[in-house]
């Protein structure tokens, strides 16, 4: 894991990577690699090399990245990214054979929400999300929502429903909860979500004064999916 010893998460890791026939595409916004605190390296260390492939950048295209482009054209390839076009995996999963890859966007909402809409790549693939009503365990980072999960999050619950174990969700997650014990054992606080915050009357921030980000905090207090 890379860590100083005394907060070391190699115990909490997988003796062998885990078995699965699903390949993971992690498609990472640069300033994710900055964060001292990122879970995409968790789960790394959790697969095989070969089933883990890190991609980092803002725009991909067909000349600069074919493999990728290869990937997205392949009718077993699907894209994480939630929205009205989005099926949820657990029916797609029903309806056709176990696809073989599938592409997560690592970085904020909103860095997530540019890379997919601009790059035309990430358009091809068959856009799913996950039903899920859990509470992210990533508490030491705020999330816009109670149930928005973190990518290594997004990835146990994914690869679990495509693999069809159950196992590999808290195999997977079990690092994240280490990870998070040992920051709040050193200090660090429990960052309740932007949802929770503005509903409880906590929010301590000024309110945006841009309409559609005060619009976007309204239907958060109001509790409509966004």
């Amino acid at each position: 894991c890379r860590r100083p010893q005394k907060v070391c998460l190699c115990p909490f890791l997988p003796i062998h990577p885990l078995k699965v026939s699903t390949c993971l595409y992690i498609i990472q916004h640069p300033a994710e690699e900055s964060r001292v605190l990122r879970t995409v390296p968790l789960l790394a260390a959790c697969l095989p090399p070969d089933k883990c492939k890190i991609l980092v950048g803002r725009r991909f295209s067909e000349d600069r990245h074919p493999e990728l482009a290869t990937v997205c054209r392949s009718p077993n390839t699907l894209i994480l990214y939630p929205g009205a076009e989005a099926t949820n995996l657990e029916e797609v999963t029903v309806m056709s054979a176990n696809p073989s890859v599938m592409i997560i966007i690592d970085g904020t909402w909103s860095q997530a929400k540019d890379i997919f809409y601009k790059n035309s790549l990430f358009r091809l693939p068959k856009q799913v999300q996950l039903k899920t009503n859990i509470s992210s365990q990533y508490v030491i980072r705020t999330q816009p929502t109670n149930t928005c999960l973190s990518t290594l999050e997004c990835a146990a619950v994914a690869l679990t429903i495509m693999e069809k174990n159950k196992s590999i969700q808290e195999t997977v997650l079990r690092p994240l909860q280490a990870l998070c014990a040992f920051q709040l054992q050193h200090g660090a606080q429990i960052h309740h979500s932007k949802e929770h915050l503005l509903k409880n009357g906590l929010y301590d921030k000024p309110m945006p004064k841009n309409k559609r980000k005060l619009r976007r905090m309204e239907l958060l207090v109001n509790n409509v999916k966004i």
